[in-house]
């Protein structure tokens, strides 16, 4: 395999809609997705209206790649060996101690071989992996801290409401255009088209007749590791880029076009309401949590702490091509530009454009 990668090399380029072709400002969205998770709780569940309550400073809490353990009300950030980086009960801390008590000396998560090799769901857990769902790592959080202060136990009960709402926000009946979805399979695909919920088999015959090759190259963007990245690489070996915007909260810089844009269509009275606030958005280095990709962790009887992956940053070295910030920053190349891709035998410097996270970097560099 080549050590970089272009476009022109490829013979279809595809792309996810949501936070990929359309960016979403992620205050903005985060605020109105958690207001509308947690008032169906409160007004159809019976859950306390201090869910409403936010402060600004709770939003650091807001975090993507983190995982809640529905067994215990535990949520985790997992180091790429399956370690528990960091984890709180509800939203507060668990100590190195109270880390070991429920994971063990190498603080384990144990179900993070189901998770790391299939990426698929479970009654024992749920993966917070896109910005549309984010939110509710928050709910989820203060819902915990709101059943202690009741007395009430905390086990996998409360996700059922945590899915009820899931289901109440994103209903896929709102999505249906004059009832045409056809009821059964369609034995194949024809272009030009529309189609929801298919499959692989399918979409590459279609892709073959489009192309007239037997295997056509295909380069796909995503922002989820789950549903675009992971899928598209394991079963239809394409070439990934990785949206993540979680690069521009680690020394990346917006794109010309971003920042252009940003000055156009956003008042500067707004930017002012949400810089007063100071609410963070979902994408910044979290106080909290940390960064995205990079993390300390001290070993079992070890003194000193080291930098490890998170499993997320793992992942993206693992299933993409390469990972982005957003498409403006490559918007502007030619398209036979050839980027460096990740691999196993280089730095994991090497696969980020325009540039590596600044923690990305410094573990590099201190490794060396």
């Amino acid at each position: 395999m080549s050590e970089y990668f272009s476009l022109s090399d490829c013979d279809i380029i595809g792309f996810d809609l949501d936070h990929t072709l359309c960016r979403y400002h992620l205050k903005e969205t985060s605020r109105l997705i958690y207001e509308s998770f947690a008032r169906y709780l409160v007004e159809h569940k019976g859950y306390d209206k201090d869910l409403l309550n936010l402060t600004p400073a709770t939003w650091d809490f807001c975090f993507k790649g983190l995982v809640v353990d529905l067994e215990d009300g535990n949520i985790v950030k997992l180091a790429e060996d399956g370690t528990v980086l960091r984890a709180t009960h509800g939203t507060n801390n668990l100590s190195t101690e109270e880390l070991m008590k429920h994971y063990g000396p190498k603080r384990e998560w144990k179900h993070f071989n189901s998770l790391n090799t299939s990426f698929t769901r479970s009654a024992k857990y749920y993966f917070y992996d896109n910005y549309f769902d984010l939110p509710g790592a928050l709910l989820c959080g203060k819902v915990v801290d709101m059943l202690h202060k009741r007395g009430n136990e905390v086990n996998s009960n409360f996700w059922k409401d945590m899915l009820a709402a899931i289901d109440h926000n994103y209903n896929t009946s709102a999505f249906k255009v004059n009832d045409v979805e056809e009821t059964e399979g369609l034995p194949s695909l024809d272009k030009p088209g529309w189609y929801s919920q298919g499959n692989w088999p399918h979409l590459h015959e279609l892709l073959k007749t489009m192309t007239g090759k037997p295997e056509p190259k295909v380069a796909y963007f995503g922002d989820s590791m789950r549903s675009d990245i992971f899928p598209a690489t394991t079963f239809g070996k394409w070439e990934t880029v990785m949206i993540v915007e979680e690069m521009e909260g680690e020394g990346v810089p917006k794109s010309d076009a971003a920042l252009s844009n940003k000055t156009q269509v956003e008042p500067q009275e707004k930017r002012g309401k949400f810089e007063e606030q100071g609410m963070k958005s979902p994408s910044a280095m979290s106080n909290q949590w940390g960064s995205y990709f990079v993390d300390m962790h001290k070993s079992e009887g070890g003194d000193e702490e080291h930098q490890k992956l998170t499993w997320c940053c793992h992942c993206i070295h693992t299933y993409s091509t390469m990972a982005i910030p957003s498409v403006e920053h490559i918007a502007d190349l030619p398209l036979d530009y050839k980027f460096p891709r990740f691999s196993p035998d280089k730095p994991c410097t090497i696969g980020y454009y325009p540039k590596p996270p600044d923690s990305v970097l410094k573990r590099c560099e201190n490794l060396s």
